[in-house]
């Protein structure tokens, strides 16, 4: 049996019409074409519907028994064929994201959120973890998109690598805080507050600081940027960052931030990737949220004129 979804749309609109002619009206074709549709139905099923009484069809009570099934089916492809418009559209669907604390403070929920405005029907999860974790869940498939400090390639990753530029935060109100410049000589024997000692970032300070010929005060030693730059608000320390932390930061509190960030020489970078997974293809959703917070971070790159 091979019954076609315009025959069910003909049975159909025949039944609650009443009428050959005004079924035909209804559907925009002719008389004789309705007829004959049913009647391909008919032969489709093996027993006749309808009853013909003076060119008119009286239907039989399996009509009426087979009603009730044929809107239930119509009505599901109705359904699934909304479904099928709104993954199209990129309104419906489910995203698998992991990042790095820097990148689930502020970035990627305000990117998300942004995203999100126009698709209730998006579901999300965001799982936040240190970046050799999120590295190794894109590697083995099991989060569509990842965003962590880069590691070493692998065959599993497609990544997109942003470098972004340290700088130097101090209170506002410091000496500094209105230097175009800031060095490690100028900052020779104050408080810091830095990193983990295996981090890039403080391994590129602890260079910078020995070829410079000034002392590193390590007064405050964090796993996160985030309360290494509250401390510096509230007058405690200074804080050498990567931009994309610098410019989060400046995001989410604004003039209220309490510190100023200016530029750090030598020249250090933080680098970043943006990662999905290789063998697995991406859905429409993910790939046009991938390029938005792709677009995001190169505006970032642009820290602090963003």
């Amino acid at each position: 049996m091979n019954i076609s979804i315009r025959q069910l749309q003909t049975f159909v609109e025949v039944m609650r019409s009443e009428s050959l002619s005004q079924a035909a009206r209804n559907l925009g074709r002719t008389q004789p074409a309705i007829s004959a549709m049913i009647s391909s139905l008919e032969e489709e099923v093996g027993f006749t519907l309808f009853e013909r009484v003076r060119k008119r069809l009286i239907p039989k009570p399996e009509a009426h028994y087979f009603l009730a099934e044929a809107e239930t089916i119509l009505d599901r492809i109705t359904r699934s064929t909304r479904t099928l418009q709104d993954i199209a559209d990129l309104k419906t669907g489910r995203i698998r994201l992991a990042c790095n604390p820097a990148a689930s403070r502020f970035f990627m929920p305000h990117v998300i959120g942004r995203f999100l405005a126009d698709k209730p029907q998006v579901d999300v999860s965001l799982m936040m973890r240190s970046s050799p974790v999120v590295t190794d869940w894109v590697a083995s498939q099991k989060y569509d998109i990842g965003l962590a400090e880069s590691s070493e390639t692998t065959k599993t990753i497609s990544r997109e690598v942003f470098e972004f530029r340290c700088f130097c935060a101090v209170p506002v109100g410091d000496a500094l805080a209105a230097s175009p410049l800031v060095t490690p000589r100028d900052l020779s024997g104050r408080p810091a507050a830095l990193i983990y000692d295996e981090h890039s970032v403080t391994r590129q300070i602890e260079r910078a600081f020995h070829h410079g010929d000034a002392r590193l005060w390590k007064r405050f030693e964090l796993t996160t940027y985030q309360p290494a730059l509250q401390l510096t608000a509230e007058g405690l320390c200074y804080v050498i960052c990567d931009s994309f932390t610098a410019a989060s930061h400046v995001q989410q509190f604004g003039a209220d931030s309490g510190v100023v960030f200016r530029p750090f020489e030598p020249h250090m970078a933080l680098s970043m990737s943006l990662m999905t997974p290789v063998n697995r293809p991406l859905s429409m959703l993910a790939v046009e949220l991938t390029k938005v917070i792709s677009k995001e971070l190169k505006r970032y790159l642009s820290f602090p004129a963003l």
